[in-house]
């Protein structure tokens, strides 16, 4: 869900239990690069997907087994996260996040059996742990997209972080992030599921190809439609304002 998406979301800022307050007491929403967006996401394609393939198969072309080349190839991911955290320059809940996955992650790699399967089976669980993260997310005060949407909404500044916080006040705002964290738990515990069966089934040459592309063919359908389902949210928003506006004229 973009900036302008969320500002328009339905009950955002239209919201019949909420008047709309003056354009002048919040923060506009923050300009986005689009070749830092780009560039952003041509690094994580880059580190999290090519990479770890190249690496994996130039190892096993070198004697490397199987586990060893897998594990290896996994640091990718890693030098991601720990670039992505020196661009932002701050430890913010997202970052938290992250860091918790990648400790979960190393862990369950070197502890149990080492084999290639049981490395594929883990690391297919930890997608498993994100979906369910996210579900039960939905008791806490503020699900775990309203963080994730912070990250990819705002530029990281004083200014449009709290123009981002102060949404939450909305009824729409809070209806629509609770949604898309139902919708990402879900699929990620469908995907973990469909990763581990596949991994029990096909060879573990085919799954380091196949795994990158379930994971972030995943990822970007799931990035479609929260984009379609904040555009429809603005939609109804408008709409909303307008029966609003009529009723009073």
């Amino acid at each position: 869900m973009t900036a302008q998406d969320a500002t328009t979301a339905p009950g955002t800022p239209t919201a019949p239990d909420s008047p709309a307050p003056p354009a002048g007491d919040r923060p506009a929403p923050p300009a986005r690069s689009r070749a830092a967006a780009l560039g952003g996401w041509a690094l994580t394609i880059g580190l999290n997907v090519a990479a770890p393939i190249l690496t994996y198969n130039a190892l096993r072309d070198h004697g490397w087994s199987e586990f060893a080349a897998l594990l290896a190839s996994g640091a990718w991911p890693v030098l991601d996260s720990a670039v992505h955290l020196a661009w932002r320059r701050r430890f913010d809940e997202f970052a938290v996040v992250t860091l918790v996955f990648l400790v979960i992650t190393a862990v369950v790699s070197v502890v149990g059996p080492r084999s290639a399967l049981s490395l594929l089976i883990k690391d297919s669980a930890v997608t498993g742990l994100f979906g369910l993260l996210c579900l039960v997310t939905l008791l806490a005060p503020r699900p775990l997209m309203f963080y994730f949407g912070r990250k990819f909404a705002t530029d990281g500044t004083a200014a449009s972080t709290a123009w981002w916080n102060g949404l939450w006040e909305y009824a729409g705002f809070r209806t629509t992030l609770r949604t898309m964290t139902t919708v990402w738990g879900v699929a990620y515990c469908l995907e973990a599921g469909v990763r581990i069966a596949l991994a029990c089934t096909l060879s573990t040459d085919t799954m380091v190809t196949l795994s990158p592309v379930l994971i972030y063919g995943v990822l970007g359908a799931l990035a479609l439609w929260t984009a379609a389902y904040g555009k429809r949210a603005r939609r109804k928003g408008e709409q909303h304002a307008a029966a609003m506006t009529a009723a009073q004229a």
